[in-house]
């Protein structure tokens, strides 16, 4: 029963959260050229949620997933206007995405160092070689709008790369050795050793394939503004562990799936939608999504029937 209630509640919060939008705003939220702005504007964070639920399902955390995202947009950027080319551009920016996972990944598996430490690290380096490079300045690249502004047989080409990533970063979960690696050695890491399982490679690989992710989303974002920002991203993370913390994934590791990550996403998506057409301020909606992140994570300690050891009172 508790199984099936971490399964079912995010999908009915969504449905319930989409309900109401509908009733206080029919004429606005109802409509086509809306829902495709709430999946455009979702299509980003999805893609780094996809890379986020493998790393917290592996009992790991990533918060310099916003500073990341701004570095492989910059030096993206750069090599456009360099050397120009679209695809060169692009294979750069992702290229970053991935050797900054790869960082992460090393720091966490060879210093033996916490996951939150390392990425709260590399949060601040990533963003302060994203201001370095020109000098806190954008890079504009006004040609640079197939991946925000296409169309691929009359669907965003946006929303087309994460419904591939999606689909792509689900399949290898659930199918491969690599995604049943990474739920046991999230369960249970001893074990997982004596499985004979190589969690070294195992987190390295999950770390550079979530980085090579925000690389794609990186690109993305910087299609949609044709700039390259050094203060992209910022606090980012914050909705993207909100998310794959509401589908259900649990911060002590080994439950998670993308498809929960997935309706996270858009219920957060939907919710910065409803609150922007209602009038309500982006200060108000950061504390409603805090709010969210407790209430997801008191309902899935609650779910799981854990135990609060009492404490005697403080002095």
């Amino acid at each position: 029963m508790r199984n099936m209630t971490r399964q079912v509640l995010p999908f009915a919060s969504l449905i319930l959260l989409v309900g109401a939008l509908a009733v206080a705003a029919p004429e606005r939220f109802l409509t086509l050229d809306n829902l495709l702005n709430v999946l455009r504007r979702s299509s980003v964070n999805a893609i780094l949620a996809v890379g986020m639920t493998w790393i917290i399902i592996c009992a790991g955390i990533d918060l310099s997933v916003g500073s990341a995202l701004a570095l492989a947009s910059m030096v993206g950027a750069w090599t456009l206007q360099q050397f120009g080319g679209a695809f060169t551009g692009t294979a750069v920016g992702i290229l970053v995405g991935a050797v900054c996972g790869f960082a992460n990944g090393v720091l966490v598996t060879r210093l033996r160092l916490p996951p939150f430490i390392v990425t709260l690290g590399t949060m601040s380096t990533f963003r302060g070689l994203a201001y370095v490079m020109n000098d806190g300045q954008p890079y504009n690249v006004p040609g640079y709008t197939r991946l925000g502004a296409g169309n691929l047989l009359g669907i965003p080409v946006s929303i087309a790369i994460a419904a591939g990533c999606i689909l792509l970063g689900g399949w290898a979960l659930a199918r491969t050795r690599l995604g049943r690696s990474v739920y046991a050695i999230g369960s249970n890491r001893s074990a997982s050793f004596h499985a004979g399982i190589n969690i070294n490679g195992s987190l390295t690989l999950v770390y550079t394939l979530a980085g090579l992710y925000t690389g794609i989303a990186a690109m993305i974002a910087t299609s949609r503004t044709v700039s390259a920002q050094p203060t992209a991203g910022i606090s980012v993370e914050l909705d993207i562990i909100a998310a794959v913390v509401i589908g259900g994934a649990s911060l002590a590791g080994g439950r998670g799936s993308i498809a929960g990550a997935m309706v996270g996403t858009l219920l957060i998506g939907f919710l910065r939608n409803g609150c922007t057409l209602l009038g309500i301020s982006t200060n108000v909606q950061l504390i409603v999504i805090g709010i969210i992140i407790i209430a997801a994570v008191a309902i899935d300690q609650a779910a799981r029937g854990a135990v609060v050891v009492n404490r005697p009172p403080l002095p």
